[in-house]
């Protein structure tokens, strides 16, 4: 077994209520979430005082948040970035109310089409080197900013952002990667952006602090049960073992469709589209058998 990793998960593809996803977190005996959406409403629209009642909530019931999963970073390149900025300042304020030094965050998304080459040429991955600059310069002011106020960011991979592939990832870490600032290594994501998994491991793993846990196939993106898909789940969880990683492993199950989700349930019914519930116990499920495994 894998020992000193601590299970969490984002309980908003449980449910849209905090009630219900810490019912079945319990059900499952985890006390730990990566806060993103919660009652219907991402973590960071919350005032302080709102988060106060939320931290409250979460106490009661002995639970803890491994990170506030925030959509900071998920604008484009040429979006106005001092609104951006003052949202990032409010999210480290709630991190701190809500227990957590760590924030999930990304690397900005290209422009659109007719902002670049005066609309005459998609962006493609020719955006990469010409925005490379601004990107470091707002990631330069967002890390700065955390740690002067005591914030851990965690950037993730995630398409189509500048961070999709790994030398982008490596990229950013060799820029900014401290106390304040490290990598989270997501399977399907890479998978999805047509990336090897264990050579963005192999690049990456100085660098990794956290972990997400979902599969995806090469052939169309789909996202699937860990150790079902391309990403090499099983055999990276594996090395991270052996080379003494402690720390979390997030649960991100995306399988609230999964279409082999027949085949896994014995007397299941085709087609059927999982609950918020079955998807996440779903994908608990195959991590522990990965876990159990190693």
């Amino acid at each position: 077994m894998f020992e000193n990793i601590i299970l969490t998960g984002f309980g908003d593809e449980i449910d849209s209520l905090l009630d219900q996803q810490m019912q079945v977190m319990e059900k499952l005996h985890m006390n730990h979430i990566e806060m993103r959406g919660v009652d219907g409403r991402g973590i960071e629209t919350y005032s302080a005082d709102e988060a106060k009642v939320l931290k409250k909530r979460l106490d009661d019931r002995g639970f803890l948040l491994s990170a506030i999963g925030s959509p900071l970073g998920k604008i484009r390149i040429t979006d106005d970035f001092e609104a951006h900025m003052e949202l990032f300042r409010h999210t480290v304020e709630l991190a701190h109310i809500m227990g957590t030094p760590n924030i999930r965050m990304f690397s900005f998304y290209g422009p659109a089409e007719k902002d670049f080459c005066g609309g005459k040429a998609d962006p493609g991955k020719a955006w990469l080197s010409v925005w490379r600059d601004e990107v470091m310069e707002r990631l330069g002011r967002f890390t700065e900013y955390a740690a002067a106020n005591e914030a851990v960011l965690l950037h993730e991979n995630e398409k189509d952002i500048y961070g999709e592939m790994a030398a982008e990832c490596l990229d950013i870490l060799k820029q900014f990667a401290g106390e304040h600032f490290k990598a989270v290594f997501d399977f399907a994501n890479f998978v999805q952006a047509g990336q090897d998994t264990l050579e963005a491991y192999e690049l990456l793993k100085p660098y990794i602090a956290y972990i997400h846990v979902k599969d995806a196939l090469f052939k169309d993106g789909s996202v699937v049960p860990a150790g079902q898909g391309d990403g090499n789940v099983p055999e990276i969880l594996g090395r991270l073992k052996a080379e003494g990683y402690s720390g979390y492993l997030s649960i991100e199950p995306h399988l609230s469709e999964f279409t082999g989700f027949s085949s896994l349930e014995r007397g299941g019914r085709i087609g059927k589209k999982l609950t918020g519930e079955e998807a996440f116990t779903l994908a608990h499920e195959a991590l522990t058998g990965i876990l159990e495994k190693l």
